[in-house]
């Protein structure tokens, strides 16, 4: 008779983890990866400077140098910044340090899965608020909510993931006025921040609960080192150093991300020519009977399907084109989801689209 295997605790057996299908195929425009690599002289400049490593020795705890040329490239102190294994390392440290048995944390609904999964991974409660019909938080819905629910954790995801929405600045500071109000932390999500026309890392301030998270993975083409980073006030970056694992982030990773900003000029021309493919990505996903495609502030588009969508993400992949399936996700029922590439695999997309939609819409 074989032991008895030790049961995970009992709120988290019904929890599925969080999976993005990887296919090997041609065109993959499925997890908002950047479709370009590093640039050459990045990559020669971080392997030299990897060949005076003492590898015998720990990182630095506190990732000075990152956080100081960080903090210099965002205009912030570096006692602000705290920086992590991806930007989903950051979320898991802010709900470990505010979230928790006997707290809750508030997500608006349809978005990024994982904030809800990782606050049930750190034993937090999970209120599900609801968007509008466009996708926008609607500010006084949101603040009713906050005073009736009183969650210690406000999720705000701009763009929003899976939705491409971005939410006005008047938003933002609302919800962070009434966090302040009920002792609340607010989260602003903007891994696609620098496809956005907007930021609320400049209303960082010691005076709002505020904590705004970011990611190597996107523009900077570092989605392969899992580099991100929160800007908060400094009292708050105190409390999550506490909570953050020693030696967290390692050597490579921090050289990376310290000399990646040497290259910001290559990082805002591709932002530029990913916004300009998105856009017309988008006027083609308009212009096609059959489709209902959402106004995006990201690297993404999402778009509804007047047929079987599931049946169309078949097709598509058939075509060896792999976008992202929400068409049983609740609240986006019937929508797919597509990053925006290069041009050319945008026109393999759109070419595939065109084979595989009329047999899917009738």
């Amino acid at each position: 008779m074989s032991p008895a295997r030790p049961l995970p605790r009992g709120d988290l057996r019904a929890l599925d983890g969080y999976h993005s299908p990887q296919v090997d195929v041609d065109v993959r425009l499925n997890t908002n990866e950047s479709p370009y690599a590093p640039p050459p002289a990045f990559v020669e400049r971080w392997l030299d400077a990897l060949r005076g490593v003492e590898w015998n020795r720990y990182p630095d705890r506190a990732a000075t140098d990152l956080r100081s040329a960080l903090g210099a490239f965002l205009g912030q102190p570096p006692e602000r910044l705290l920086c992590g294994n991806g930007s989903n390392e950051v979320l898991q440290t802010l709900l470990l340090t505010y979230g928790g048995a006997g707290r809750r944390a508030l997500v608006f609904e349809p978005t990024y899965a994982l904030h809800a999964q990782i606050a049930r991974g750190t034993g937090t409660g999970v209120i599900a608020g609801e968007r509008r019909a466009d996708y926008a938080i609607d500010p006084e819905d949101a603040v009713a909510v906050v005073r009736r629910q009183q969650p210690a954790v406000i999720f705000v995801c701009s763009p929003n993931n899976p939705t491409g929405t971005v939410e006005t600045r008047e938003t933002v500071e609302q919800l962070a006025r009434v966090a302040a109000d009920a002792g609340a932390v607010l989260v602003v999500d903007e891994a696609y921040g620098e496809f956005a026309p907007h930021s609320a890392i400049d209303l960082v301030s010691d005076d709002l609960p505020i904590a705004v998270v970011r990611t190597y993975s996107k523009v900077w083409s570092l989605a392969g080192l899992r580099l991100g980073f929160a800007v908060a006030p400094a009292w708050m970056i105190a409390e999550l150093e506490k909570v953050l694992l020693p030696y967290n982030l390692s050597v490579p990773t921090q050289v990376a991300g310290a000399i990646a900003l040497d290259f910001a000029s290559e990082m805002e021309q591709r932002v530029a020519s990913l916004v300009e493919e998105r856009g017309r990505l988008f006027a083609a996903l308009a212009a096609t009977e059959g489709i209902d495609v959402c106004p995006s502030g990201a690297n993404f588009l999402m778009f509804r399907v007047a047929g079987d969508a599931h049946e169309l993400w078949k097709r598509l992949l058939a075509c060896d084109v792999l976008v992202r399936d929400f068409s049983s996700w609740p609240r986006i029922e019937g929508c797919l989801r597509v990053t925006v590439g290069t041009p050319e695999e945008n026109d393999a997309f759109l070419a595939a689209l065109g084979e595989a939609l009329p047999e899917v819409v009738r």
